[in-house]
């Protein structure tokens, strides 16, 4: 199967939006906005689109929802593929997914503990250990957003492979549509447990248990079936306008599931979906632009690597220019997602090469 390079696009894009919003976030909370000015037209104007950038900039944090989609478009893709070309061996396959994972993983808190220009908002202290691990639900309010806040993802994607073949396997036997209902009620029960009847620690709907976004990673793995069934029908959907104005529309009762308990049981995958149909309909767009769609499609490519390396560098660079205008930092971000991407591109380039090389040096001795 070809690979498809409008979900590369797509997630290059996610990756982006995910970390402007922590550039954005730190740059307002600690910045000075001036106040409107309604004195002429002129003013009036620039103060709505300054409070267009500023609502639309805030809903960055909606493209993680798109992320856990497109890891269950991409993860039910792949899979599906492996099993058609011959019996599927799920040890190798962990195997294989967990030495895509930890590595990189590793690299990144190298990378934090030894380089001079990222924000440090805690001690080096034991947690390292379990952050390490990937086990940063241990003790879940010191330890899940430890070090770098971004890495709780990781924790989260860990489970959904441990409880892939099962997902799968009924995702197989079901089919589409039945899966993402029974997959759906499972993740808002779970929401419901934790935030009703239960109410726990808001971390665990976030993602450390990862039930509670499994509405979000059935719909790509859905998506992947129903793309499977007819590619002509859902990239029509989805790329050619048609699932952007859909979303576009739903977005604001999305948004409106944010004021309510029980509402917000259903928040993460109205909003999730929602954005994704707008990130999605935009890579459609770009795809149409070969230069361009290299370029996002090299940065989704390398998605992995930008995730867990960003957050504590625009934290850093954000508190150090939260007096610039806005237009000024609009530049700074471009230039700084732009370097961030190539810094991420290489680390995460450079370390599966490693891993690969490492993997064939030890062949000879299995043989």
């Amino acid at each position: 199967m070809k690979r498809l390079i409008w979900i590369d696009i797509s997630k290059g894009l996610a990756i982006l939006v995910v970390a402007y919003f922590h550039f954005f976030r730190t740059y307002f909370q600690y910045g000075v906005l001036l106040p409107p000015d309604w004195s002429n037209l002129a003013a009036s104007a620039l103060t709505i689109l300054r409070l267009v950038w500023f609502k639309v900039s805030g809903l960055g944090f909606h493209a993680v929802g798109v992320f856990i989609i497109l890891s269950g478009w991409t993860l039910m893709q792949s899979t599906m593929r492996r099993v058609e070309s011959g019996p599927l061996a799920w040890g190798a396959w962990y195997r294989a997914r967990f030495l895509r994972l930890y590595p990189m993983y590793w690299v990144a808190h190298l990378v934090y503990l030894v380089s001079p220009f990222v924000a440090r908002l805690e001690p080096v202290d034991d947690r390292i250990v379990l952050s390490l691990l990937g086990l940063r639900f241990i003790d879940i309010q010191m330890n899940f957003m430890y070090l770098n806040a971004a890495w709780w993802y990781f924790y989260m994607l860990i489970q959904f492979y441990l409880i892939f073949p099962l997902l799968f396997w009924t995702a197989r036997r079901l089919g589409p549509w039945m899966f993402l209902i029974i997959a759906c009620a499972a993740g808002f029960f779970a929401r419901y447990i934790l935030l009703v009847l239960w109410p726990q620690n808001g971390l665990w709907v976030l993602g450390g248990f990862a039930v509670c976004r499994l509405p979000e990673f059935a719909l790509g793995m859905s998506f992947a079936m129903w793309h499977r069934q007819s590619a002509a029908r859902v990239e029509w959907f989805l790329l050619r306008g048609a699932g952007f104005v859909v979303g576009l529309i739903l977005y604001p009762g999305a948004l409106q599931l944010y004021h309510g308990l029980y509402d917000y049981i259903f928040v993460d995958f109205a909003t999730g979906a929602c954005c994704m149909l707008e990130i999605v309909g935009i890579a459609g767009v770009i795809s149409l632009f070969n230069s361009p769609a290299k370029l996002f499609g090299l940065v989704g490519l390398y998605s992995y690597g930008l995730y867990l390396i960003h957050q504590p560098y625009v934290i850093w660079l954000g508190l150090r220019i939260r007096e610039v205008p806005i237009w000024l930092f609009l530049l700074i971000a471009v230039a700084t997602l732009a370097i961030l991407s190539a810094w991420g591109m290489l680390l995460e380039k450079s370390t599966n090469a490693l891993v690969n090389k490492f993997l064939s040096l030890k062949k000879p001795a299995h043989a």
